[in-house]
């Protein structure tokens, strides 16, 4: 299957923006990337649709690598090829054909397009700017203190990006072949690790007429690898299993098989540093519990298959002649069948130059397999994200344009409010909506928003304003009761305004009125932070209030297990020393004193212990409820005390616990009555607040609540695999639903030695809105590190509580579907015990009339909340998108991340009530129906076989595979029946951010890394072919940091990193790195350490020698390979979903 590209019909993008000076390169998701070379990988596809972007000099096209006079045109014009295969072969070689020297010089009038050198592009505001000032907390807005509005940049005009800036690959007979395709101007020297193959993007350019970026190869480098051989499509992936019949055409004769690879990844190496790659190991891992357990999985799973073909060069993506409308740059020949190619020397077992056009299948010798989609040519996630960074990184986003698409999450940028919510706290699906209903079924895109909306902000970013409109409240509308915001329409000199959700007509009251100026806007206009910003909150006043009275602050109950696997296992005495410390960091509004939180404790095992630590007492008491099934607190005063006034009692408590309970024999324990126990007590404190409970066991002591062990592996692919993910009794329902009347959340720290139920003990927690934490299989010594620093951040975090969220819709559209950890007792409330700044609630929109283009699109998110000291408030997030009449612009403005957020939500919801067979193959099908549309409706006519996808959307198929080999949709034999639940339950409330490196996850090159830089290395792509030997690389995936260790490592850093002097020596039972000074180790911890604070859960450092048992549990998680369960390679389901596409077309 050919890869090409059609060429962008569009028109140029906005002006090049100069750097700003003074802020670092953005890099993942916080830390700067200053002196990165621009990626390994060649530059990808062509612009982002509907991101903003500068504009590249007059005379360039994106469709380019470099710069060219003329306009791009089609490139589908090739008529040497059968019109089954769209682009050239790789070019035959010959030998003496001119390298590039990596400094060759563009033909004159080429300006060498580097706006974007590592200098320029930088992150934040210019330094003469004054730096903005972060508020202590969300502080009292002042008339006048509002920021004054930033004038449009001109980068902010709505271009409409080109609708055919698209990828094609076509299926070229049984297999996938990919057509060298010539390169743009050769890369400058010094850019790049390691040898010349690093290939910088020129900027802007994953190039929409498919220029393939081919590097220069240097002699001592030998000759780069040719068409790589594989796995033929139609062959089954392992013998001995059944291949889904795939209806593909027979294999094509006569083309001699290529050389063995060169090097692995996007930095090959010489051949030298490369060995046959290692067999899989065979058979379970070792039994007992791992020394190095990641977050989720029990044990560590088998390796994922090694499929895919031996790597070859990087190239930049997919390969189609770029337009012949100018010499072929230096050191590239012009082919026989008009494509460029970078002629390169003579190769081993492979034939001369084909005689004029290749005459497929008439070459003798013996037909070899069939070829296979080179993996390099498909769409690489890496290539989009380093593209967005160096094109969006750079400039703030401004939120003043209506629909315009935010960077990615993987960008680091900064953002202004100028009127409507900044993407940290709200990002869709699509923000440019069908104008009907029919057009939204045709396209099978889902609309929807991921909302969090008490995101942290980052230090330079301005906290939401507070407003007071004193005892009157917010300003509403009469009807729907949307709050005043930016969007509404000021009529008749001020006295009233039309609601921009409903178009009622509504009185301004008295107190709020303001005259109108000579555009029709309020002359108060920018003092006002809800008639001129997107996010701002309001103080609540007593009508919004339960019970028509203030809320009391909150409590933390801290009740911890006591039974003896949580004493034996040094769980007690560990959680009673650090709360000793951790007491002092409770939650506090921004600028007072202490924290207005009170705290109280429990310990429990068959029965419940209350202790009274009142400030007046020498010594605390305790108070033993055996009573479990008629639960009740048998003291009011002195349970929940301000932890300055009872420190000491508090204090001698902690000290005392472990000593108690150190001979405890009493292994069972209850669960119910644990949350029932602190639920008594928040109502008779009357008062909202969060459990905090530590458990180890299934609940099999006789009281309300208790379940048994339903653990049944031989459940799963049958039609009952379902319940494994109900709870097994509808008792906790009923509790979360008393606890969220309640405002009582339960936050759930796990630590099962064996199956513990979590889709049971769950349940409370999710409808409550709060968090679990499990760690299977604790011991201290490698776990200490990521429970205490997971209870820190736990602890501390923002978190509102007694929330109910409300989001409202103009006229055309409404909310239907909600997905996240919390409860509904209607069809529009979303209520939560506790909402705190990691959790999303995800909403679905379904039209329930026509849109119009002029008026878009708004959506309302109001959170009325209780804050940490007690304050009622509402916090506001408005959202206006553009309503479109034609598919392209929906094609063109999708967020493909948000759209995998939503789905993964909704496959994982699916699970509770469907087959998890129906589920996948009703991902696939949707996905399937999305792209077929665009091919149909928007991509330009072209060969059947070609498979076309849409610029943003071309990370689809990727991701969506990643979604479907997820251990919840497709586990692996070694995947537990509680992981999967617990994963189901995680990433139900994760945002965008979390999810994107949840399911692909993020390889780095350790060795690559520059330990002079604060610079991250360059991300590789998820695949063991990218591995080598020689090399250390680090993967996190938001959960855990694996470190993997090649066996050819060079002793030098294996002395340097780990303090031991072979690799042999190298313990996998580490949890953290030695502290050795040197300058590697220092930028291995740093980096680590910055990955673990980016993230809402410490990863846990798993280190993984290559070819130990561990390493199956690492290549899991290389989710671009086939996977032990059955997952599909990235490039055979790429092929499948081709299939599955072209069989909707026909």
């Amino acid at each position: 299957m050919s890869v090409n590209q059609q060429a962008h019909a569009g028109p140029p993008y906005g002006q090049p923006q100069p750097g700003y000076q003074g802020y670092q390169q953005p890099a993942y998701g916080g830390q700067p990337l200053p002196g990165v070379p621009h990626s390994q990988y060649g530059a990808y596809n062509g612009p982002m649709p509907g991101y903003q972007q500068p504009v590249p000099p007059q005379g360039y096209f994106p469709s380019l690598g470099f710069p060219s006079k003329g306009s791009p045109v089609s490139l589908n014009s090739d008529t040497s090829l059968a019109p089954n295969f769209i682009g050239s072969l790789r070019a035959p070689p010959t030998s003496g054909a001119p390298t590039p020297a990596s400094g060759a010089s563009l033909p004159s009038g080429h300006l060498a397009y580097s706006q974007f050198g590592q200098g320029d592009v930088q992150n934040g505001i210019p330094t003469s700017a004054a730096p903005m000032q972060r508020p202590p907390a969300s502080q009292p807005f002042l008339p006048g203190s509002a920021p004054s509005p930033v004038s449009q940049a001109s980068a902010f005009q709505q271009y409409g990006p080109p609708a055919a800036g698209v990828q094609q690959l076509s299926n070229h007979m049984a297999g996938m072949t990919i057509g060298s395709a010539a390169a743009a101007a050769p890369p400058p020297a010094g850019l790049g690790y390691g040898t010349p193959t690093s290939v910088p993007p020129v900027s802007g350019s994953f190039s929409a007429a498919g220029s393939g970026l081919y590097t220069p190869y240097t002699a001592s480098q030998g000759p780069p690898p040719s068409v790589t051989q594989g796995l033929p499509l139609a062959q089954s992936p392992f013998p001995g299993q059944p291949m889904p019949a795939q209806r593909l055409p027979a294999p094509v004769p006569g083309f001699p098989p290529p050389p063995s690879s060169a090097g692995l990844g996007p930095s090959s190496y010489p051949p030298t540093t490369v060995a046959p790659r290692p067999p899989a190991m065979p058979g379970p891992p070792a039994a007992g519990p791992p020394a190095a357990q990641p977050n989720h999985v029990s044990s560590p799973p088998p390796p994922s298959a090694m499929a895919g073909p031996p790597p070859g060069p990087p190239m930049s993506g997919l390969h189609g002649p770029p337009p012949p409308t100018h010499p072929p740059q230096p050191g590239y020949q012009m082919q026989q069948n008009g494509s460029f190619g970078q002629v390169r020397g003579p190769q081993p077992n492979y034939g001369g130059g084909y005689p004029g056009t290749p005459h497929y299948g008439t070459q003798p010798g013996p037909p070899p397999p069939p070829k296979r989609l080179d993996p390099d040519s498909i769409p690489s996630p890496i290539q989009v994200i380093e593209d967005d960074r160096s094109n969006r990184g750079s400039e703030p986003f401004v939120t003043g344009v209506r629909g315009q698409v935010p960077p990615l999450v993987t960008t680091n940028f900064l953002v202004k409010d100028q009127g409507n919510a900044s993407p940290r706290y709200i990002r869709c699906t699509s923000y440019n909506v069908p104008c009907t209903s029919d057009m939204a079924k045709q396209s099978q895109v889902p609309l929807a928003a991921v909302i969090k909306p008490l995101a942290a902000l980052p230090p330079e970013e301005t906290l939401p304003y507070l407003v007071d409109h004193g005892e009157s409240g917010p300003v509403r509308c009469n009807r729907c009761k949307a709050y005043m915001c930016p969007f509404m329409q000021f009529i008749e000199g001020g006295r009233r305004f039309q609601c921009c959700f409903c178009s009622c007509v509504t009185e301004v009251p008295p107190h709020y009125f303001q005259h109108l100026d000579h555009t029709g806007k309020r002359v108060d206009f920018y003092d006002r932070p809800e008639l001129s910003l997107g996010s701002y909150e309001f103080l609540a006043t007593v009508d919004y209030c339960k019970n028509n009275k203030f809320p009391s602050p909150p409590a933390f109950i801290f009740m911890i297990d006591v039974s003896y696997n949580a004493v034996k296992s040094g769980l007690v005495r560990l959680v009673c020393e650090e709360l000793k410390s951790l007491l002092d960091y409770l939650p506090r509004e921004g600028n007072m004193e202490e924290s207005a939180i009170r705290v109280g404790f429990v310990t429990y095992n068959k029965v419940l212990h209350f202790y009274n630590v009142k400030s007046s007492l020498a010594q605390p008491q305790m108070m033993v409820v055996s009573d479990v099934a008629d639960m009740f607190v048998p003291l009011l005063d002195g349970f929940l005390v301000n932890v300055n006034e009872s420190r000491t009692v508090i204090a001698s408590l902690l000290d005392q616990i472990p000593e108690m309970f150190a001979d405890t024999r009493e292994t069972e324990t209850v669960f119910a009555p644990v949350i029932q126990a602190g639920l008594e007590a928040l109502k008779a404190a009357e008062c909202a607040g969060k459990l905090f409970i530590f458990h180890t066991s299934l609940p099999i002591a006789e009281a309300p609540g208790k379940l048994k062990n339903r653990d049944d592996k031989k459940l799963i692919s049958t039609d009952k695999e379902k319940t494994l993910f109900q709870p097994q009794t509808s008792f906790y329902n009923n509790l979360a639903k008393d606890c969220v009347a309640q405002g009582c959340c339960v936050d759930l720290f796990l630590f099962p030695n064996q199956y513990l139920d979590v889709a049971t003990l769950g349940v409370v927690t999710y409808q409550t809105g709060g968090s679990i934490y499990k760690y299977a299989y604790f011991q201290l010594e490698t776990d200490q590190d990521r429970f205490l620093n997971d209870l820190r951040r736990d602890v501390q975090k923002e978190v509102g509580f007694d929330a109910v969220m409300r989001v409202r819709t103009s006229t055309g559209i409404r909310a239907t579907d909600f997905f996240g950890a919390f409860y509904m007792s209607n069809t529009t409330d979303v209520e939560m015990a506790g909402l705190d700044c990691d959790k999303t609630i995800t909403v679905e929109f379904k039209h329930d009339d026509k849109l119009s283009e002029d008026s878009g699109a708004l959506l309302q998110c109001a959170l009325l909340y209780t804050s940490c000291a007690g304050q009622r408030r509402l916090r506001i997030h408005n959202l206006s998108l553009n309503c479109c009449t034609q598919l392209a612009d929906l094609y063109r403005n999708c967020e493909t991340d948000t759209l995998i957020n939503y789905l993964a939500k909704y496959a994982y919801r699916g699970v509770l009530s469907s087959p998890v067979k129906a589920v996948r193959d009703a991902l696939i099908s949707q996905c399937a129906q999305i792209l077929a549309c665009y091919r149909k409706n928007c991509a330009s006519p072209s060969s059947a076989g070609q498979l076309i996808l849409p610029e943003c959307m071309k990370l689809l198929p990727v991701y969506l595979n990643c979604v479907l080999k997820s251990d919840v949709l497709q586990p692996g034999p070694e995947v537990t029946t509680d992981d999967r639940a617990y994963i189901r339950q995680l990433v139900t409330s994760m945002d965008v951010a979390e999810t994107n490196v949840f399911f692909y996850p993020r390889l780095l090159p350790l060795t690559k890394a520059d330990v002079d830089s604060d610079s991250l290395p360059a991300a590789i792509r998820n695949s063991e072919e990218r591995l080598s030997k020689g090399d250390i690389y680090l993967l996190e995936n938001g959960l855990n940091i694996f470190l993997w260790v090649g066996v050819n490592v060079q002793q030098g850093l294996i002395q340097n990193l780990f303090g031991v002097s072979s690799f042999s020596q190298i313990s996998n039972t580490l949890s953290t790195l030695p502290v050795l000074e040197n300058p590697f180790s220092k930028k291995v911890r740093s980096i680590i350490s910055m990955l673990q604070m980016q993230r809402s859960r410490y990863m846990k450092l798993i280190i993984v020698k290559q070819e130990d048992k561990l390493e199956m549990l690492f290549k899991h998680f290389l989710v671009e390979d086939k996977s032990l369960s059955g997952g599909a390679s990235y490039v055979d389901f790429l092929c499948h979903m081709h299939k599955e596409i072209r069989q909707l077309l026909s």
